[in-house]
């Protein structure tokens, strides 16, 4: 069994995530309200989340903030053993425990310096993380029954074509960006058909403060 799989993400009106500044406090105070035990990432939302607001990152835990035992577990996908600031980001309030999903293609250094650290890891796939056997893994060593997904889209595009998404949860900014470029909370292959079209079901919906919408949806399965 694998845990349920939440992607959470804010979009504009258009249904861009760029060049606009979402309402952060809100996201993370929906995302709360979501009940994941864990969350998921991927290496390049962390190295651009600690690019950008590194300055603000303290080296110290926060006094109030709850015991690491009673804080969501935190998982990232880092194949490739691009993160290297991890004394840092453990120390961070948001999370407890620290799970690095990795494959037989992670650096042998990275994995011994996880371990030195005590950070617990999870080998699965030969090049790319396997991402089901590792979530099913989550599961099973570390009881995670609900993962909020809360990264960019080629993570959550990765998920969504592997069939690996159960819910979707969007905020809707009132603006829209216009424009070209690819931005999808989503960012996969182009179908070649019709068929891979993934249907959803509206759970419910909520309109937020600043007229934000908070839309729910669950995955049709078998449509």
């Amino acid at each position: 069994m694998r845990p349920r799989v939440i992607v959470h993400n804010e979009i504009s009106a258009d249904g861009r995530m760029d060049f606009y500044a979402g309402d952060i406090a809100l996201y993370y105070e929906v995302a709360g309200r979501l009940s994941a035990d864990a969350s998921l990432a991927g290496s390049e939302t962390i190295i651009k989340g600690m690019a950008q607001f590194g300055g603000d990152i303290t080296d110290e835990p926060a006094e109030d903030s709850p015991p690491a035992a009673d804080r969501p577990l935190f998982a990232v996908v880092d194949s490739r053993g691009r993160i290297d600031q991890w004394p840092l980001i453990r120390k961070q309030p948001y999370w407890g425990r620290i799970v690095v999903l990795c494959s037989e293609a992670t650096p042998r250094p990275y994995l011994d310096g996880l371990r030195a650290l005590g950070i617990d890891y999870i080998v699965r796939g030969s090049d790319r993380v396997d991402l089901l056997p590792s979530l099913e893994e989550l599961a099973g060593r570390f009881d995670v029954k609900a993962l909020r997904v809360d990264s960019g889209g080629r993570l959550s595009g990765v998920l969504l074509r592997a069939g690996l998404v159960d819910e979707v949860s969007v905020l809707i900014d009132p603006c829209v960006v216009g424009g070209e470029s690819p931005a999808s909370i989503f960012r996969a292959a182009d179908l070649d058909s019709a068929d891979g079209i993934t249907p959803l079901k509206l759970l419910n919906f909520e309109r937020l403060q600043g007229d934000i919408l908070w839309l729910r949806y669950e995955v049709v399965r078998g449509a």
